[in-house]
């Protein structure tokens, strides 16, 4: 695939600053005729592809028309309600995207690598994908990836869990940052400053579990509770470690009276709260509205779970990037953002 042409390359070929190509390129005054002209002709000779319709319409320049091509998302090692929701996402995006005679190319990770989802990235570049959809961790090997797929032209949209730096077209996802202030307000109503709290993450070089961290942290602090009072964990999102960690946790400190699962394994968390035969009062708060959070907030084994919306996750990635590549429309920002979802027993939709 060719090298996208850019405002710094017609600038080097009409002898002018980018500046210069800026002001023609959006239709600004103070750009004097024979200057208009050669970045004109620069634009042409380089079959340059302003960004959007307009552009091109007011300069009298022909985008490149692209009918049938492919699209590629890259999956982590999702099971469950995960994989369920953002692949009945995916699935709806592609009926739409049938009528435009768009293909949609599904990579699944088996690990947390993040050198397999670069693999798998490079694997859908080799199938001459036109636009990519991914997840995966935020690692300056990802960040890498994504930069050079731009450089080929190749857009990729975040989804999930953002890879911060990287040049990517947009993000799909919750606010993980509020998400995880939420989570820290409904705890801050139930502990007092001086009581103890464990979170638990998953990964911490996961973008998602990061920011709800930080969040949570931020507004326990601004509710009076020190970083002294914070036991942190990290379990990789894995079922028996979420169990033996919390298990020995509890045992360590006795001054524990809530915990914050920023990760998912909410079951391995609850079960081991009850096998450590605790007497008082435990309040967990976690995060998505899973088949095993639904069925923890029913048995009040959990107070509250901060929903996100994961079937969106799968489907608005590909819609934009038909878009961005058939008809050169920008995503309206470089994050897309959905409502925070504070669950309980009573609010269970059946």
């Amino acid at each position: 695939m060719s090298k996208k042409v850019t405002i710094k390359m017609v600038a080097e070929r009409a002898g002018v600053s980018r500046g210069t190509v800026d002001r023609v390129l959006n239709q600004r005054p103070h750009v004097r005729t024979d200057v208009y002209e050669r970045v004109m002709q620069a634009m042409r000779e380089l079959n340059y592809v302003p960004p959007n319709e307009a552009q091109a319409e007011a300069l009298g320049l022909t985008l490149p028309s692209v009918s049938s091509f492919k699209l590629g998302v890259v999956l982590p090692n999702w099971q469950g309600y995960f994989k369920r929701e953002v692949m009945r996402g995916i699935r709806d995006a592609q009926a739409v995207l049938e009528a435009y005679s768009v293909e949609v190319i599904v990579e699944e990770c088996e690990t947390d690598l993040p050198d397999e989802s670069i693999e798998r990235m490079d694997h859908l570049a080799d199938q001459q994908v036109l636009g990519m959809a991914v997840c995966a961790k935020d690692h300056i090997s990802v960040i890498e990836k994504i930069d050079e797929l731009k450089e080929r032209n190749i857009p990729v949209v975040t989804f999930n869990s953002d890879v911060s730096g990287s040049k990517r077209l947009c993000f799909i996802g919750q606010d993980l940052v509020r998400g995880g202030r939420v989570a820290g307000e409904l705890m801050a109503k139930y502990l007092d400053s001086d009581d103890q709290v464990l979170i638990a993450v998953g990964n911490s070089e996961f973008h998602a579990h990061r920011l709800r961290l930080r969040g949570f942290c931020e507004r326990m602090q601004e509710r009076g509770f020190s970083e002294g009072h914070y036991r942190i964990i990290e379990t990789y999102n894995d079922y028996t470690l979420t169990y033996q960690k919390v298990r020995e946790a509890l045992k360590e400190f006795s001054g524990i009276k809530g915990i914050y699962m920023a990760n998912h394994s909410t079951t391995g968390c609850v079960e081991a709260v009850r096998d450590s035969d605790i007497q008082r009062k435990l309040h967990i708060i976690s995060h998505d509205l899973t088949d095993e959070t639904k069925r923890l907030l029913k048995k009040n084994e959990i107070d509250f779970t901060i929903a996100q919306n994961i079937y969106r996750q799968g489907y608005r990635p590909l819609i934009i990037l038909r878009k961005y590549i058939q008809q050169h429309i920008l995503p309206q920002s470089d994050i897309e953002r959905y409502a925070i979802e504070i669950m309980c027993a009573e609010n269970l939709i059946e």
